[in-house]
């Protein structure tokens, strides 16, 4: 079997396109080839250029297959609704230009969900009739994904939106059909939101098609946790560490993946705030191979 180890534009900072904190994204294609990588993600659609010819140079200049890409978008927020659905026809464009196979759709952070990241519990939920709304909007983005672009589509977990928790990942996938919904599960993220990614993993592998490997601090998840620390603040002091520095048991998480004949694409995303003296990004993304070649990923 093959699994093969990518990496993605957020292990650089990259979470919105426009950012001017941004990274040159030829520095982050050059830096992630450096560090041992073969894949790499698209980042957030408009950071890598978008005339096929101009990013597929890049790719083969620096011996890069592109992965997939993430639509980072509020599918929670109606008034939102013609944004997201642009980013997420681009996203696909791009993907199918390259010969990509991922499309991650991410519910992005809400100023409703931002305070109780982590705590179930407290968390706001949707009434049944924002829920309907919110699932067929994730339902025709997926089924656009995976029938108009041959794409697979993942759904993805996110601390701070309305698709963070177990059940609600949960409800989504009992609801919205598999042929065109998986899962892209995110360790660190799910350990985040105060659930056992092992356990998840074990229970729904078989609609697992996509994985993204990140890592928690423990002591820095509970302080976060307790003073509702916003996400952005949350990775600047330093929340997604390096992997097999925090809680997520990574030889379980690979002994899964095996067990069950997993093949594909398995990548690092290591969010960070690129302005930070301490960021050493290229540092991570080396460090985090060699993590991963040292339990058995080659």
């Amino acid at each position: 079997m093959t699994i093969r180890i990518g990496n993605a534009p957020c292990s650089w900072g990259v979470e919105f396109a426009d950012d001017p904190r941004n990274p040159a994204w030829r520095d982050v294609l050059r830096e992630n080839a450096q560090a041992g990588y073969k894949g790499i993600e698209l980042g957030p659609v408009g950071f890598m250029p978008e005339d096929p010819a101009h990013l597929g140079e890049a790719l083969s200049e620096f011996d890069l297959e592109l992965i997939g890409g993430v639509v980072f978008r509020p599918f929670h927020d109606p008034s939102a609704w013609g944004d997201v659905l642009d980013a997420s026809v681009r996203t696909c464009k791009a993907l199918k230009a390259h010969g990509a196979e991922h499309l991650v759709l991410i519910d992005s952070i809400s100023p409703r969900r931002a305070p109780t990241a982590g705590r179930a519990d407290a968390a706001e939920q949707m009434d049944k009739a924002e829920w309907t709304a919110f699932r067929g909007r994730i339902q025709q983005v997926a089924k656009m994904g995976a029938e108009e672009f041959g794409l697979t589509v993942g759904i993805h977990a996110h601390a701070a939106g309305f698709m963070d928790f177990e059940p609600e990942l949960e409800r989504l996938l009992d609801e919205v059909d598999e042929k065109i919904l998986k899962i892209c599960f995110d360790t660190g993220h799910h350990s985040y939101a105060g659930f056992d990614p092992v356990a998840f993993m074990e229970r729904h592998i078989d609609r697992i098609s996509y994985m993204h490997f990140k890592d928690i601090d423990p002591v820095v998840k509970a302080d976060v946790i307790a003073n509702g620390t916003g996400f952005y603040d949350a990775c600047g002091q330093g929340i997604f560490c390096n992997l097999g520095d925090g809680d997520v048991n990574f030889p379980r998480v690979r002994d899964i993946l095996i067990e069950n004949g997993f093949e594909g694409w398995c990548t690092v995303e290591q969010d960070c705030d690129p302005t930070l003296p301490d960021t050493d990004a290229l540092g991570d993304a080396k460090a985090n191979r060699a993590y991963l070649q040292s339990i058995g990923f080659t």
